[in-house]
């Protein structure tokens, strides 16, 4: 399984946000690029960004933190957040980005989602964004009515690289990762799929990790990982 931690991106710094409301913003550090460095140093081989403005304006908004951050990492970076055309998919991936993660796109134009996978070999993924199992786009402001397992399907057998499945009802909360929900998509598709919202501890790790069934690609390590509650050494052993 593989670990991700997350730098979410508001006005230029690193931010938390509780179940994706922007008016809940804890900020964390002021230099992305310098955290993005700190988790390089404690072993992680890959980085989920987000921009979280760019993913309620619609566009990307936060292009120097992300720049500043590609300019100081090896290691790959996956990018979600605003990117809903041919042209930022291609203008981020042409600037270092190893893979662009599209969620509002997904409902909105999946034909451009799959153009795009076919295009970019492993390079695309899809962000899948839920609110009691039911999928949110548009920064989570707005829930549709398609079902979280019902959106993977569609983009089984296109050449999309993984489906990141948010529960936003825990994300930032550090209530545990949603099990289920994660599995329910990982039977579903042949896909891989990686966990995000509510880790709390390595035990979420390993719940992940033994669970009946397809396993798990990854995880993405949020608040726990900055107040200190996810170790990063037991977490990258626990997930090995």
């Amino acid at each position: 399984m593989n670990l991700y931690p997350a730098i979410d991106l508001k006005d230029g710094v690193c931010v938390r946000l509780l179940r994706g409301e922007m008016t809940t913003a804890t900020s964390f550090n002021d230099d992305p690029a310098d955290q993005a460095l700190r988790f390089s140093a404690m072993g992680f081989e890959a980085l989920h960004v987000v921009d979280l403005n760019g993913a309620f304006e619609g566009h990307s908004v936060n292009h120097n933190a992300v720049a500043s951050i590609l300019d100081v990492m090896r290691a790959p970076v996956q990018l979600g957040g605003g990117i809903r055309d041919m042209d930022g998919i291609e203008r981020w991936l042409d600037a270092g980005v190893s893979r662009v993660i599209l969620g509002t796109a997904a409902v909105r134009d999946p034909a451009l989602v799959k153009n795009a996978a076919r295009m970019f070999p492993d390079q695309v993924a899809v962000g899948i964004d839920a609110r009691d199992g039911r999928v949110a786009v548009q920064g989570w402001a707005e829930t549709t009515d398609m079902r979280a397992v019902e959106l993977a399907k569609v983009f089984e057998g296109c050449g999309v690289a993984a489906i990141i499945v948010t529960d936003i009802s825990r994300d930032g909360l550090k209530t545990g990762v949603n099990v289920d929900l994660t599995g329910e998509l990982a039977d579903a598709v042949s896909i891989p799929i990686i966990a995000s919202g509510g880790l709390k501890n390595v035990s979420d790790i390993t719940a992940l990790k033994q669970r009946k069934g397809t396993p798990i690609a990854g995880a993405i390590l949020g608040r726990a990982l900055y107040d200190g509650d996810i170790d990063p050494t037991e977490a990258l052993l626990a997930a090995r």
